[in-house]
């Protein structure tokens, strides 16, 4: 008979992968339903294993990453980063996000739908008050 794979319950595992600064935390998340093992929600005493899938979000960030390590003791940030290794899914969803809010803290907002028939003739009228202030001296 093979031997049961060890787990660590899911609280104790995101606290020491640093993705919570306390396991009260990490569980208030999961009981939250902000924390997914392989697309399901879970306990907090629900044991994580090597090569799972887990989903963390955390206010509009989306963080998903593959289990590689299983460790109940907090380390340092090193060793927390050697638990776990992020999708290229989720990095690429991370770095769309990063640059969209950095467009709209430089003033940028792009639109979500086109603007209507109404909303265009003012744009042109807008227009054409900035080319009637350029030509007075």
């Amino acid at each position: 008979m093979s031997e049961a794979q060890p787990g660590v319950r899911a609280d104790r595992w995101l606290w020491a992968a640093r993705f919570f600064r306390t396991r009260s935390l990490a569980k208030s998340a999961i009981e939250g339903g902000k924390v997914h093992v392989d697309s399901q929600r879970i306990k907090p005493a629900k044991e994580i294993h090597v090569g799972q899938t887990v989903t963390i979000r955390r206010g509009e960030s989306e963080t998903t990453v593959v289990v590689l390590a299983l460790s109940q003791q907090r380390g340092s940030a090193k060793i927390a980063q050697e638990l776990y290794q992020e999708t290229p899914q989720s990095i690429e969803a991370r770095e769309t996000i990063r640059s969209r809010r950095r467009m709209e803290r430089a003033g940028l907002q792009v639109p979500a739908t086109k603007p209507s028939k109404k909303g265009r003739r003012d744009i042109r009228r807008l227009k054409g008050r900035d080319d009637q202030w350029q030509d007075t001296p």
